[in-house]
């Protein structure tokens, strides 16, 4: 998952009937930032006319969400900058691509840009499609189809060799934003000047130009563990980073997505950041399955780890912005940790925590 000359090209994000919603989260991480791609503009009629920046996070960036992909493609080319790409943004249940969502596809390979989607439905398998992509020299790449098995790797133990501080950031649910935190986390780490490299674990942080990773969801249980570990002992041997950061998946509780396992088997992190929405009572998508308590999920961690969890990123869905400094306040006197919501305060007091965690263990080892 390397790629040396970024950006590759100029993007129009389509998500649809999602944005602000979870089902929107791909085109979220991309709206706040991505390497791989300039991004014009969000396609989602519903919000047309917003500031996606803004509508996301209060914070004005430029990128207008727009109606229809040729009114996206007509507002690129007023701007003098032409669109390369077509991007779905969009990560429903199950990766299914709706019959409008095709009709976008269809549209954008007809006026030549290459299409990016992080779907299950694999666009580049549809006859009609791929014809069209062949016809008009456009790419179509399925982020999400798996390499072949003859490439895959079986868990073996080189994870030892990897001399980089790991941190994953696991989560107490899906779409509860441990990829942003991640990012984040290599910023601050960055402009501190440490060296680090996030792995990441899913199709949006591809999509955003991780260096490294693995799709999970991609893949037969058999090589989950085995290509995680590969690609952090690639990082390693590549970069010889300082600190690599582990985007997580899912959350080790929820009935759909159960993820963090093999992350914490196979990466075998130093520390755990674990991500948290205090609003949220039933786990993402399942109003019928209530979220464990945070200090059973902390619990459940640091038991199949045997590793801190360092600090608490906060979610602030559902929450007042008033009440987010005593609502982080209350999370970090209950788990003694550090806790913030680095949307709105910066990562600088979970890199903090980090930091001090690999300073023991530097003294411990010397």
């Amino acid at each position: 998952m390397r790629k040396a000359a970024w950006p590759e090209g100029n993007a129009i994000v389509y998500c649809e009937g999602a944005f602000g919603t979870t089902n929107g989260k791909t085109a979220h991480g991309l709206v706040r930032f991505t390497r791989r791609y300039t991004v014009l503009s969000v396609v989602d009629s519903e919000l047309a006319g917003r500031d996606a920046g803004e509508y996301l996070d209060g914070a004005p960036n430029g990128i207008p969400i727009l109606p229809s992909p040729a009114v996206a493609l007509a507002d690129a080319q007023r701007s003098g900058r032409r669109a390369t790409h077509l991007v779905i943004g969009l990560a429903p249940d199950g990766g299914r691509l709706s019959r409008r969502g095709r009709a976008a596809v269809f549209e954008a390979l007809k006026r030549g840009l290459d299409v990016d989607s992080g779907l299950h439905d694999f666009l580049s398998e549809d006859p009609e499609l791929a014809d069209l992509a062949e016809a008009n020299h456009c790419r179509i790449r399925d982020i999400r189809k798996p390499p072949p098995r003859s490439k895959l790797h079986f868990f073996s133990g080189k994870i030892e060799a990897v001399e980089s501080f790991r941190v994953a950031v696991l989560g107490t649910d899906s779409a509860v934003g441990k990829r942003t935190t991640a990012w984040r986390l290599v910023q601050e780490l960055e402009a501190r000047g440490h060296s680090v490299e996030l792995v990441g674990t899913g199709q949006t942080a591809w999509l955003q130009g991780a260096r490294y990773g693995v799709v999970l969801d991609s893949l037969v249980n058999d090589f989950v563990s085995g290509e995680i570990e590969h690609a952090v002992w690639r990082a390693w041997k590549d970069r010889h980073p300082a600190f690599l950061v582990v985007e997580g998946q899912g959350s080790l509780m929820n009935p759909a997505y159960p993820g963090g396992f093999e992350i914490l088997a196979a990466a075998r992190p130093h520390a755990v950041v674990l991500q948290h929405a205090p609003a949220r009572l039933h786990y993402d998508g399942f109003p019928g399955y209530g979220m464990h308590p945070l200090w059973t999920q902390i619990e459940a961690v640091e038991l199949l780890s045997d590793r801190p969890v360092v600090a608490v990123g906060i979610n602030h869905e559902g929450l007042n912005p008033e009440d987010i400094p005593l609502i982080g306040a209350t999370i970090a006197r209950e788990t003694g940790v550090p806790v913030c919501d680095v949307l709105l305060e910066g990562a600088a007091p979970i890199v903090d925590a980090i930091l001090e965690v690999q300073s023991s263990e530097m003294e411990a080892v010397s």
